[in-house]
């Protein structure tokens, strides 16, 4: 009895690191209810051409008041491609090729869902934050770099290894939505379509509605609820 008893629990362990799944989470968001240095999710995506420029937007609510990363991408010659995260209450990070700029909002900041879309252009080398449709002041960051390589994509954690080298004081605790990448900058008015959660047609590196995706640990996938 014994034996069966743990031959099940080894059977369940192994089914559980390969992962939940999926493709597409129009009208779903993530749910990352407890902190840990595992619980993740992966998306399976990958730009056609080594990126010079890009724009990243996602929705997220949660009442941390600590560092937390929603996105990272990493590839084989730099784990610190791309990172998107909040150092605390009205302070966030972003990095490209290894090289971070603060930006912070003056404004108080409540309890609420907020949508963020950030911006990088290698030719100018400057960078953009946006904060529920309000622009923070531009930001100079790795002009004349080239992101290349395939990418291993993570929601939730920063990579500190190639998909993993997780750490537990950096994960993301709350509920993550509607993550979307392009391949340029965005338009301020493609930017405001962004921010209502329309769409803004072509040059998706990856869209919520029809990304292939993998949950690693306790993340659960739920209706958007607002």
């Amino acid at each position: 009895m014994e034996k069966a008893f743990l031959s099940l629990l080894v059977l369940v362990r192994v089914l559980g690191s390969f992962g939940q799944q999926g493709s597409g989470l129009a009208g779903k968001q993530l749910v990352f209810p407890q902190a840990s240095n595992s619980a993740h999710v992966v998306l399976k995506a990958a730009p056609k051409r080594p990126l010079t420029s890009f724009t990243l937007c996602l929705a997220h609510f949660t009442d941390l008041n600590r560092p937390h990363t929603f996105f990272s991408y990493a590839t084989r010659g730099n784990f610190n491609e791309i990172i998107l995260l909040k150092e605390k209450n009205n302070v966030y990070g972003f990095a490209v090729g290894n090289e971070a700029v603060t930006f912070t909002d003056p404004e108080k900041k409540l309890l609420g869902r907020e949508i963020l879309c950030a911006t990088w252009d290698s030719a100018t080398g400057l960078a953009e934050l946006w904060v529920n449709s309000k622009r923070m002041p531009r930001k100079g960051l790795r002009k004349g770099y080239s992101i290349s390589g395939e990418p291993s994509i993570v929601l939730g954690q920063e990579q500190d290894v190639m998909g993993g080298g997780f750490d537990i004081t950096d994960c993301f605790v709350g509920e993550l939505q509607d993550v979307r990448m392009w391949d340029r900058v965005l338009t301020n008015e493609e930017l405001e379509l962004a921010f209502l959660n329309q769409d803004v047609p072509g040059d998706y590196v990856f869209d919520w509605k029809t990304v292939n995706y993998e949950i690693k640990g306790y993340v659960i996938v739920n209706p958007v609820a607002y």
